[in-house]
């Protein structure tokens, strides 16, 4: 312990020695991207301080044991963090981020911050975290392939019309169905198209209602136990992630996708041809004539409680999450704004048809996002544990996840 105090010792001399030579340097940890925060970060360095970057793990897990680590150690290198939604409430209730200043949030709303993105960077009626992107899942198809299937697309369509087509047309679906959080936001989004949710009266904590088992948890069951035992299933479908549901979609055997937003330019140096065929529509519906509930997912920037240069990252936040930032950061990895107005980018009415843009902002205010608890991280990896592998959900798996969910919060059980 002696050494690894006295090394700290000398790294906090050697910062603060470094600090007299130039202006504040905020550290600001990153999700992996092509580039966007990086460009957010040089834009918006100024005279008082500049914005380095720091890239977190790819698997949104190990971003927050990384970050949660640190930060329940009260490390100070840590100024500003790209924090997954599902994450944002354990954080603030732990204390540590700083809540959003009135001004800032207030900038917020007068440039058009969706409700879903400001509900999700809520935690007990504070808004703890600054929307950067908000993105959602649309139903991307083969053009190609529902000439051929005969179905009309300008309609809604449900995930049982969808999985039938491509059974009868020897084509695959593609979806996330890896042990992962992906894998929960697809459960999410079939649960709360049904009406239900996984569970309710999150303040209560460990106590909180569990009803993943009611009507709605047992339609999202029998819709996933529906693809994985049939000819639509891709042969990768228990380790599929987007990256492999997007190369299933640009095969021969490709039909339907659900995946985020960046799908759209994904194959436009690669496979021309399939650029050519993707349409794209509204997310399927779990229950015919119910709307669709679109997966909620994006990035809030957090402001570390811990930061030595607290005030300036609270500042710098304000300028990473201004309607040009988030147009900037969208037009260069895929990922929308959070913004009505940093929809306004000029270069993304260049890139996708105004058609789309309008599909995202509608998909995102339809959008269910994942219940705000601290403790998500358990309750996801309860649900992880009991639905998969997909193949083995049927009926009984909405009640014993129920179980298994309720004994992990109250310590009866481990994941």
């Amino acid at each position: 312990m002696a050494p690894l105090a006295a090394l700290a010792l000398a790294s906090g001399l050697l910062s603060a020695c470094g600090g007299d030579s130039g202006p504040p340097e905020l550290t600001w940890y990153i999700n992996p991207d092509s580039g966007g925060q990086d460009a957010v970060a040089e834009k918006c360095s100024t005279d008082d301080y500049t914005i380095s970057t720091q890239v977190l793990p790819q698997d949104a897990g190990q971003q927050r044991i990384q970050l949660a680590r640190r930060l329940a150690a009260k490390d100070p290198e840590i100024d500003l963090m790209s924090i997954d939604p599902p994450f944002t409430a354990e954080f603030a209730d732990a204390g540590f981020l700083a809540e959003v200043p009135q001004d800032a949030r207030s900038q917020l709303e007068e440039q058009g911050t969706f409700k879903g993105a400001m509900d999700a960077a809520t935690w007990k009626d504070k808004l703890v975290v600054f929307p950067f992107w908000s993105n959602t899942q649309v139903l991307w198809y083969r053009k190609s392939f529902v000439e051929k299937a005969g179905i009309d697309m300008s309609k809604p369509v449900t995930w049982d019309q969808i999985i039938d087509a491509a059974n009868e047309n020897d084509a695959k679906v593609g979806v996330q169905a890896n042990k992962y959080e992906g894998y929960v936001v697809w459960i999410n989004a079939l649960v709360e198209g049904a009406g239900g949710h996984i569970l309710q009266d999150a303040d209560a904590g460990v106590d909180a209602d569990i009803t993943i088992s009611d009507d709605a948890g047992k339609k999202a069951a029998e819709i996933i136990e529906k693809l994985a035992t049939s000819e639509a299933a891709p042969a990768d479908l228990s380790v599929s992630n987007e990256g492999t549901a997007g190369s299933t979609f640009g095969s021969d055997a490709g039909s339907f996708l659900v995946n985020w937003t960046y799908i759209w330019t994904n194959y436009d140096e690669t496979a021309p041809d399939v650029a050519d065929d993707i349409g794209y529509t509204r997310y399927p519906q779990t229950v015919e004539g119910e709307e669709s509930r679109p997966p909620y997912g994006g990035i809030g920037i957090g402001v570390s409680a811990y930061s030595d240069e607290k005030d300036l990252a609270l500042e710098a936040a304000q300028c990473l999450v201004s309607p040009e930032s988030q147009g900037i950061n969208a037009d260069l990895t895929g990922n929308m704004p959070a913004s009505t107005d940093g929809y306004d980018y000029p270069k993304l009415k260049e890139t996708f048809p105004e058609d789309l843009l309008q599909l995202f902002q509608e998909s995102v205010d339809a959008a269910a996002p994942r219940t705000v608890t601290p403790y998500w991280s358990d309750v996801s990896g309860s649900i992880q544990n009991i639905w998969h592998p997909p193949r083995s959900v049927d009926t009984d798996t909405p009640e014993q996840s129920k179980v298994f969910i309720e004994d992990v919060l109250k310590g009866d059980d481990l994941l």
